[in-house]
C-alpha cells in the first residue's frame, strides 16, 4: 500500500464542493478546505487530507453540527469567549482568531477562547493568520483525551498543542507542536500504513509501551486505558513531567478559562466539546515593531549560522523547513495515502459526488487488514 500524489488544485477543488455538500456555504467551505490543506502544503500529513473521513463521520453522526456559527457569550475590550454550539472547529476557530486580531489592533493584545467546539485542524493556521497582519499569534487546543499522565495508564489530556507564530525575514519563526511525542494523527498515518510504532511514542492499556497503533487507538476509543505519552516519555527521568506540564498550559488557555468541557470529558455521548484559545499581541506596545522584527530575524540567521554538530550540515529555524516543503509539495504533488482515499471515496459515496471528477481513473484499495480507528465509526 504506497501513496498517490495530486495537484493541490485538485485536492482542493475535492474539498471545497464536499463541505459545501454537507451544507456550509461556499466561505465556510474556503475556510475549512484551507485550514485542512495547509497541513498537507506544508508536509504535515497527520491534519491533512487524512483527517476528512473524521469530519465526515462527526458530521453523519451530528457530533458537528453545520447550522451552528458560534455566539459571544462573553466580551471585553481585550477578551471574548464564544460558545461554539458544536459548530465546526475550523468556522468557529477563524472567527474568533479574527476577533482576537482585530481586538488587538486596537487595544494591543487580547485573548479569545472558544467552548463546545470539535477539532478545529492544524493550530499554526491561527497563528499565521495574525502574523501575517504583523502581529505575534498564539493558538491552543484541547482535544479529545488522549495524553497519559506521568505515571498514569489512562489517557485524561489531549494532545494538546501550542502554536506561535512571529514576523521574521526571511522566514518567520513558525513552531506549532503537540504536547504529545507525536499527536493522534500520526497513530493513525501509521495505522494506515501498517507499520509499528516508535518505541517511546505509545503506551498499552496497562500503562506498559506499546508499538501497536490499532491497538492503541481502538483502546482511547474504548476509553480502556492507554494512550500517547506526553513529551518526555512517560518518566520524570526523561522530562515527561515537562510535556505534561505544558497539557495542562493548554488546557487551562483552552476549556478551563472558557468554562468549556476539558479533555477527559470531550467526545462523550454524541458531543464533541473541543475548547480553543487564541492570543495576539502587537508588537508596537513594545516600541518600534520592524525593529523588533529586525532583531528577531538578526537572531534566528546566527541560529542557523551558529555551530554544526559532528556530519550535519544545517541548523534549522522553527518555519523553515514548512517554507521548503511547501515549494516542493506544491511542485510535485502531495501524497495521500491509499487507505486515506479509500475514506475520501466513501466519502463520495456518501455525498453523491463524482470521485471520478477529481481522480480520472484512479480505484483505491484498502491494504489488507485495514479499518478506520472505532472512534470514527
Amino acid at each position: 500500500m504506497g501513496y498517490q500524489y495530486w495537484k493541490y488544485d485538485k485536492l482542493d477543488a475535492l474539498c471545497n464542493d464536499a463541505f459545501q455538500k454537507f451544507g456550509f456555504n461556499a466561505e465556510e467551505a474556503k475556510i475549512i478546505s484551507d485550514v485542512l490543506l495547509m497541513s498537507d502544503r506544508i508536509g504535515i500529513e497527520s491534519h491533512g487530507m487524512q483527517r476528512m473521513y473524521r469530519y465526515y463521520k462527526s458530521i453523519q453522526k451530528g457530533m458537528i453540527k453545520v447550522e451552528s456559527k458560534g455566539n459571544v457569550v462573553f466580551e471585553t475590550p481585550v477578551s471574548a469567549v464564544i460558545d461554539a454550539e458544536d459548530g465546526m472547529g475550523q468556522v468557529v476557530g477563524h472567527k474568533a482568531m479574527t476577533m482576537a486580531i482585530e481586538k488587538a489592533k486596537k487595544s494591543g493584545m487580547a485573548m479569545v477562547t472558544v467552548r463546545n467546539s470539535n477539532h478545529y485542524g492544524i493550530a499554526g493556521y491561527y497563528a499565521k493568520m495574525a502574523c501575517k497582519e504583523g502581529l505575534i499569534g498564539m493558538s491552543f487546543t484541547n482535544t479529545n483525551a488522549i495524553m497519559v499522565p506521568t505515571y498514569g495508564r489512562m489517557a485524561m489530556l489531549g494532545t494538546n498543542p501550542i502554536a506561535l507564530a512571529v514576523p521574521a525575514e526571511p522566514y518567520d519563526f513558525f513552531f506549532d507542536a503537540s504536547t504529545t511525542v507525536v499527536t493522534r494523527g500520526k497513530l493513525e498515518v501509521y495505522n494506515k500504513k501498517g507499520e509499528p510504532l516508535h518505541d517511546g511514542w505509545a503506551l498499552d492499556k496497562n500503562g506498559h509501551p506499546s508499538n501497536d497503533a490499532a491497538d492503541v487507538l481502538d483502546n482511547i476509543a474504548a476509553k480502556n486505558g492507554g494512550g500517547i505519552m506526553p513529551l518526555g516519555g512517560s518518566t520524570e527521568d526523561t522530562g515527561s513531567h515537562k510535556g505534561y506540564g505544558y497539557a495542562m498550559m493548554c488546557e487551562i488557555f483552552s476549556s478551563i478559562i472558557s468554562m468549556g468541557i476539558t479533555s477527559d470529558k470531550t467526545g462523550v455521548g454524541g458531543k464533541g466539546g473541543i475548547c480553543h484559545g487564541f492570543l495576539v499581541i502587537d508588537p508596537k506596545i513594545f516600541g518600534d515593531a520592524e525593529a523588533i522584527k529586525a532583531h528577531l530575524s538578526a537572531y534566528l540567521e546566527e541560529l542557523r549560522n551558529s555551530p554544526k554538530a559532528d556530519g550535519q550540515t544545517r541548523i534549522y529555524t522553527h518555519g523553515e523547513k514548512e517554507v521548503e516543503a511547501e515549494k516542493q509539495l506544491m511542485e510535485n504533488g502531495i501524497p495521500v495515502n491509499d487507505n486515506t482515499m479509500v475514506e475520501v471515496y466513501e466519502m463520495c459515496q456518501y455525498l453523491n459526488m463524482d470521485f471520478s471528477k477529481y481522480f480520472g481513473d484512479y480505484v483505491p484499495e484498502k491494504s489488507a487488514g485495514f479499518k478506520s480507528p472505532e472512534t470514527f465509526k
